[in-house]
């Protein structure tokens, strides 16, 4: 059963996660800078592994964006994408009590926007805000 705290990784555990998830690492200066300015992030572990990871960056008030939510592949299908997910939402709800102008986004990986349905998250185009964009 995988525990689950709060707080940061280093860059090289979140390298190392990246990596097995498929989405390739970065420079651990880059991560690190990335890392500092997350407002509020959830580790799973088991035992001493970190196998699942995720967090919030924004501005706790207008705009919060869920980030980087990911479970090692060989812990997938346990629960604690879900176990993520639900205690970032959770915060969420503690921001949300402050600002009732709060929206949290995300952008879902294709074929996984059902999950996130689940933890109440809806399409933008089902609520009339557009299609989400990105600038690279």
């Amino acid at each position: 059963m995988a525990e689950y705290k709060t707080g940061r990784i280093t860059a090289q555990e979140f390298n190392a996660l990246t990596e097995k998830v498929g989405w390739g690492t970065r420079e651990e200066a880059v991560v690190e800078t990335a890392l500092s300015r997350t407002l509020y992030a959830v580790c799973a572990y088991e035992g001493p592994q970190l196998v699942g990871y995720g967090r919030l960056i924004g501005d706790e008030t207008i705009f919060l964006y869920v980030q980087d939510v990911m479970v090692d592949p060989a812990w997938q299908g346990r629960g604690i994408g879900s176990g993520i997910v639900e205690r970032l939402v959770e915060q969420i709800r503690k921001y949300k009590k402050n600002s009732l102008d709060l929206r949290a986004y995300l952008g879902a990986s294709p074929g996984r926007e059902s999950f996130y349905e689940r933890f109440g998250f809806k399409r933008r185009s089902q609520l009339g805000l557009g299609e989400g964009m990105v600038w690279m």
